[in-house]
């Protein structure tokens, strides 16, 4: 029997209409065998180059639909919305112009030399795109992390078609962008079916153990995805899971900073803490901040400026239950305040707030270590702080992030004597905790860039890769070498004289 998908508006909790059909594992299993049908006409650099502009231009032709869809599925705001659509946009052509240049491809040519010891015969080695990937939409991101985002962007560009299990919170959405991407393929004389969508819990089950799926990525929770990252090692062939599951992204404000810039401080972390209702992945969750009369300051400052945020509405309604269920846990363990109460705001609406604790209280474990999780929505937990020892306390309790964050004042951010060692000391403390360290600034907003990595050690990541920034296309290639090919059967990007003109490194010098 054919279950139901339906589009639900959580500011109402009503059903707006019905998108589609969860797909049976017939289904599933067509999709991916389509997908691997199509995956050797992504072959050509110059196509796939000109699928990503062409997808990216029919995003933007489909730009109203896609919005009025979207906001009505995630309440997100028309503002947020179109932010998020043209940083989509960005992403592809940004991909396109990767695709174009090659250096992805990491071309490296060895010569062969009998005057070594031992002889070196001729190597030549790039890489290849592994096949069919399989993408698991994130719900905060409906259009950035979703199907046409991140993850399928540098996939086609690696040369990989793409099947999306569709996030049940954006299905509209989901399709409006699938229809957008595959009109693409179409239009620069691909195979619709390098990329397509299926909804459905199980789907995403039989999608992660298809034989003929290659590698996969996910955005979501600890759960979702240890249980697939889990399938896809279980496999008889296993199978890399690029997942990013879940972040507490640790801010340390120094004393120096708090007596420099309490009340800025503050109110920047409420800014960061309740954006987009706290449904950001890298949403600050826990806040070491110093005690004493600097740290009131600054949390009189977060006081106010979350007091004024006004109740919002997550993006459905289990994650309110999840929301307000777990923050009463927090308010209740012994020696935590709630200066800002958070919880229930009103009908499918969720009151933004914070908790303070002593940080001796979450050095310690225990029954506090709930304080310690990633709570999704507009909450933070404030540990006040006394000495040196008691910070590092905390940070040594805590597992992998995306971010973390430092504070420090003017003469610990100078970079000189003095002051700056302990600055210098503390972003040397943070940087094994995760994959991107904030100086004075908040972690909330990952530009698209080169340098950005979008990633960190696990549970923010299960893999040291980023799903953000041109290297996130790395994900889904393998390095192989020929040895002692003759030149007529090499590809072109192996050839001697470099017809492609491609960036690489020959007899162990990188060309011009």
């Amino acid at each position: 029997m054919a279950v139901p998908v339906w589009s639900v508006d959580p500011r109402t909790g009503k059903q707006r209409e019905q998108v589609a059909v969860e797909a049976t594992a017939e289904e599933v299993d067509a999709a991916v065998r389509a997908a691997a049908a199509a995956f050797p006409a992504l072959a050509d650099r110059e196509v796939r180059a000109r699928l990503l502009r062409t997808a990216a231009d029919f995003l933007e032709e489909a730009g109203p639909r896609i919005l009025e869809a979207a906001d009505a599925e995630t309440a997100l705001g028309p503002a947020r919305l179109t932010g998020e659509l043209g940083r989509t946009t960005y992403q592809l052509r940004a991909f396109a112009e990767i695709v174009e240049e090659g250096a992805f491809l990491d071309v490296i040519i060895d010569h062969a030399d009998a005057t070594l010891a031992p002889p070196r015969p001729d190597l030549r080695r790039y890489k290849i795109p592994l096949g069919v990937v399989a993408v698991y939409s994130a719900s905060n991101f409906p259009l950035a992390f979703s199907v046409p985002g991140g993850d399928t962007a540098s996939a086609l560009a690696a040369g990989c078609p793409v099947v999306v299990k569709a996030h049940p919170d954006h299905p509209a959405t989901s399709e409006l962008c699938a229809d957008a991407l595959r009109r693409a393929a179409v239009e620069v004389g691909l195979p619709a079916d390098v990329v397509s969508v299926v909804h459905g819990f199980q789907a995403g089950i039989d999608l992660i153990k298809h034989p003929l799926v290659s590698a996969a990525g996910f955005t979501g929770s600890v759960r979702g995805g240890r249980a697939l990252f889990d399938a896809a090692a279980a496999r008889p062939v296993p199978i890399p899971f690029h997942g990013e599951l879940g972040s507490l992204n640790p801010v340390v404000i120094t004393q120096a900073a708090a007596e420099e810039r309490a009340e800025q401080i503050g109110a920047g972390l409420a800014g960061s803490v309740t954006l987009g209702v706290g449904q950001f992945c890298v949403k600050p969750g826990l806040v070491l901040a110093p005690a004493g009369e600097a740290g009131d300051r600054l949390l009189k400052s977060l006081a106010a400026a979350v007091g004024d945020v006004a109740p919002g509405t997550l993006l459905d309604a289990r994650m309110r239950d999840n929301f307000i269920a777990g923050v009463r846990e927090l308010t209740t363990l012994p020696e935590v305040e709630a200066p800002v109460e958070p919880g229930d705001g009103g009908e499918h609406l969720v009151r933004a707030g914070f908790v303070s604790v002593p940080a001796a209280r979450l050095a310690e474990g225990g029954e506090h270590d709930a304080l310690l999780e990633e709570h999704f929505g507009p909450v933070t937990v404030v540990a006040r702080y006394g000495t040196a020892e008691e910070v590092e306390g905390v940070l040594g309790r805590l597992p992998g992030n995306l971010t973390a964050t430092a504070h420090l004042s003017e003469a610990e951010a100078s970079g000189g004597d003095g002051d700056a060692a302990s600055g210098a000391e503390l972003l040397r403390r943070l940087t094994p905790l995760a994959g991107r360290v904030v100086v004075n600034g908040w972690p909330t907003g990952v530009a698209v860039a080169p340098a950005m990595h979008h990633g960190g050690p696990y549970p923010a990541t299960t893999s040291t890769s980023t799903s953000v920034g041109g290297t996130a296309i790395e994900r889904w290639l393998r390095p192989v070498v020929y040895q002692d090919a003759p030149e007529g059967l090499l590809p072109a990007e192996l050839r001697d004289g470099n017809p492609l003109g491609l960036p690489r490194r020959f007899n162990g010098r990188r060309e011009a």
